[in-house]
C-alpha cells in the first residue's frame, strides 16, 4: 500500500497525470486494498468484493486494488482486463464502475517499451483502479480540454530528465526494498 500510495502522490498527483486524483486524495476518499490472489478466479472474487464495497460505501470515491502476487507479466495482466470487464457486465455494474489499469511494464500497442508515454500507466505493482463512472463523467465535463490530458501527460514526461524520472518512478521502489 505504501508503494502505491507514494506513486499516487509523487507521480499521478505530483506530475498531474490525473487532474482528478488530488481532491479525493485530500478528502481521504481513496481506498487501497491488496489482493493476494494467485489465480484469476480469486482475483475476480477480490474485484467483485471491492465493487460491492464501493457500491455500498458512497464515502469512498475510488478503489485501488493492488495485485501483489499475480499477473506480474503484462500480457497476462492485459488479458485479465477482459475478465474484469466481463465481471462488471455480469454483475450489472457496467455503467456504474469502470476499470483503469496500471502495471510496472505497461506498454501501449504500437509503442516501444521505453516510450515515455507508457509511464502514464506504469505503477510499482499491477493495479486495478475502480472508478465511479458518474464521478468520472462529472470531472471530465468540468475540466477544460479533458481530451488533451493524455497528450499533455506524454509531453510532461518527455520534458523530465532521466534523473527526475528515476526519482519519481524508481527510487521510491528501491527505498521500500531496503
Amino acid at each position: 500500500i505504501l508503494q502505491i500510495s507514494n506513486w499516487l502522490d509523487d507521480a499521478v498527483i505530483g506530475l498531474q497525470l490525473c487532474p482528478f486524483a488530488k481532491a479525493p486524495r485530500q478528502r481521504n476518499e481513496i481506498r487501497f486494498v491488496v489482493s493476494h490472489a494467485r489465480n484469476d478466479e480469486t482475483l475476480l472474487h477480490d474485484l467483485a468484493d471491492e465493487c460491492s464495497n464501493l457500491s455500498a460505501d458512497k464515502s469512498t470515491e475510488t478503489t485501488l486494488l493492488i495485485i501483489a502476487e499475480h499477473l506480474q507479466l503484462f500480457d497476462d495482466f492485459n488479458q485479465f482486463l477482459a475478465l474484469g470487464d466481463g465481471l462488471l457486465e455480469q454483475m450489472d455494474w457496467e455503467g456504474e464502475f469502470q476499470i483503469a489499469s496500471f502495471h510496472p511494464h505497461y506498454q501501449f500497442a504500437h509503442s516501444a517499451y521505453d516510450d515515455r508515454g507508457n509511464w502514464t500507466n506504469r505503477a510499482p505493482l499491477p493495479v486495478l483502479h475502480l472508478l465511479r463512472e458518474s464521478s468520472l463523467s462529472c470531472a471530465i465535463d468540468s475540466y477544460p480540454f479533458a481530451e488533451q490530458i493524455p497528450m499533455n501527460n506524454i509531453t510532461r514526461l518527455n520534458e523530465l530528465d532521466e534523473r527526475m524520472m528515476e526519482r519519481i518512478f524508481l527510487e521510491g521502489r528501491q527505498k521500500l526494498k531496503e
